[in-house]
């Protein structure tokens, strides 16, 4: 049998980022600007302690010092556009030819002043308009996994090309959580705005490379209720708005209780140990969760000194942008913007997120 065609037989096609994308907002809300805030209890009941104390508190659990806005100008489709020009002018890939457009999101388009989503038309149609695609063969539609959703969509897309049925897909992650927090709740200040976004394309190799196995798992019987909508502790507020709540004591429990065995999982099913890991880029939910969520895994293989080089941080600038923060960090690192981070082919990197639902993921991906 002829030598090339033995080697053409033996070719997989994987999913591989040939260009990344992000989009940080311009607006800059630093801790101090929420001192002089009314925080309340959840009962309606106000906080007697200083506002200045709240906020100095707040940066010793969080790590944030600051986090990015949108401009009032811009609704998530916006943003989320911005960052897929970006990598598609990275791959240099005609957007004629995409097969599919996947945008994950939890609110939609949320305008400035508002506190109502807006999800119809889907808010990857809309990208799609803005990217003025005319190809009717691009599908686009939404995601909603909860913080999470980039990476969720990322597995999705990696199995319609290794399948052949598309052989390229954009990938975005956006969200305005900003805009529908409640000024007198303490975790107003957690939430930012921000969008990633990756194009993944089918690359025939001999070795496994791109985005290789996942695990993932939804636990909603006990912990559905963890983040979820509600109304404002303010309750001399005439309105029916609803804001995002949660329950930061019980979903910080649970996401030390489960993210480390969902990414064992992930390590696991790669054939993999930590050892082999050059990054691990977890979701930006709260720098000191993260960083115990990581001790844990370390735990798992019995290793006590624990290397948080592994794990890059934005959050102390860039807050907690939910579905955007992995594609974002991702992106950053590509391009050389991460101070003291880099990836070169050959790098196993992880990717794992975890957010309402209760939702965990995460997937091993190769670097070409």
């Amino acid at each position: 049998m002829d030598i090339h065609m033995q080697k053409s037989e033996i070719m997989k096609i994987y999913a591989v980022a040939t260009g990344t994308g992000s989009y940080i907002p311009p607006v800059v809300v630093k801790n101090i600007d929420f001192a002089n805030q009314l925080f309340l209890n959840s009962d309606g009941s106000k906080i007697e302690t200083p506002g200045e104390e709240i906020v100095q508190k707040f940066e010793q659990i969080t790590d944030i010092t600051e986090r990015r806005c949108a401009d009032e100008k811009h609704v998530t489709s916006d943003i989320a556009t911005f960052a897929a020009e970006n990598a598609l002018e990275a791959a240099n890939f005609d957007r004629e030819k995409l097969d599919y457009i996947i945008v994950a999101h939890n609110l939609g388009d949320i305008k400035h002043g508002s506190h109502f989503p807006d999800m119809l038309p889907t808010l990857a149609s809309r990208v799609k308009q803005k990217l003025k695609i005319k190809n009717p063969k691009t599908i686009a539609y939404d995601i909603t996994f909860g913080c999470p959703g980039w990476t969720q969509a990322m597995v999705q897309a990696k199995y319609y090309i290794e399948s052949g049925d598309a052989k390229s897909a954009l990938v975005i992650g956006a969200d305005t959580l900003s805009r529908m927090m409640d000024a007198h709740d303490r975790d107003s200040m957690l939430f930012a705005d921000g969008a990633g976004a990756a194009l993944l394309e089918g690359v025939e190799s001999e070795e496994p490379v791109g985005i290789l196995k996942h695990s993932a798992r939804t636990d909603s019987e006990e912990h559905i209720d963890l983040l979820q909508m509600g109304n404002s502790y303010n309750k001399d507020l005439d309105d029916d708005h609803m804001y995002l709540k949660m329950h930061g004591r019980r979903l910080y429990n649970y996401a030390l209780t489960t993210v480390p065995s969902v990414a064992k999982e992930c390590l696991d099913a790669n054939n993999l140990t930590l050892t082999d890991v050059k990054k691990v880029l977890i979701h930006q939910a709260n720098a000191k969760m993260d960083e115990a969520i990581l001790k844990r895994l370390y735990r798992l293989y019995k290793v006590k000194d624990v290397d948080y080089s592994i794990m890059p941080m934005t959050i102390n600038t860039l807050g907690n942008s939910s579905v955007a923060t992995v594609p974002t960090l991702f992106d950053l690192i590509v391009r050389g913007k991460l101070e003291g981070q880099s990836l070169e082919s050959g790098d196993y990197v992880m990717m794992t997120s975890v957010g309402a639902g209760m939702n965990i993921n995460a997937y091993m991906y190769k670097m070409p």
